[in-house]
């Protein structure tokens, strides 16, 4: 087996490997670096998501927090979250989580979640293109397009 595995590997010295075309950048790609902060410092309302770049088919979304968010839960899947500043608690049925800046936790696709800042904080949120923020919830807080900043 030994000596199939060098001939294998012997061949593939020689070998040409195709050329990769660079495919054109799309919308949400960025082809420079993202400051969060000069990102942040743009947004001045609570609970209202901007999206900052797309990574496949997820939106990279940012949002300044305060107060009680809606209960709400995304049957389809799975929410990021990661503080860039302050602390956020996100409440579950199940119990809750509190989160420092720096620290990110995932809330599972189903369950139902509140996320809660005493005073303003920051967050980064991953999620599929077209998630609504309030999820199953809808309601004022509905972000149905967010801006792109």
């Amino acid at each position: 087996m030994a000596d199939s595995r060098e001939a294998i590997d012997g061949a593939m010295i020689g070998a040409r490997m195709p050329a990769v075309k660079t495919p054109a950048p799309r919308k949400g790609v960025a082809m420079e670096a993202v400051n969060l902060e000069e990102k942040f410092n743009q947004i001045s309302d609570h609970w209202k998501p901007r999206i900052v770049a797309g990574l496949n088919d997820l939106h990279i979304k940012l949002a300044k927090v305060e107060g009680e968010f809606v209960w709400h839960s995304h049957a389809d899947t799975d929410e990021f979250f990661l503080v860039n500043r302050g602390e956020l608690t996100i409440e579950m049925r199940e119990g809750s989580v509190t989160l420092g800046a720096g620290e990110m936790f995932v809330v599972p696709r189903g369950v139902e979640h509140r996320p809660v800042a005493s005073a303003e904080c920051e967050i980064v949120m991953i999620e599929p293109a077209g998630t609504l923020n309030t999820g199953d919830a809808g309601g004022e807080r509905t972000v149905a397009d967010p801006e792109w900043l």
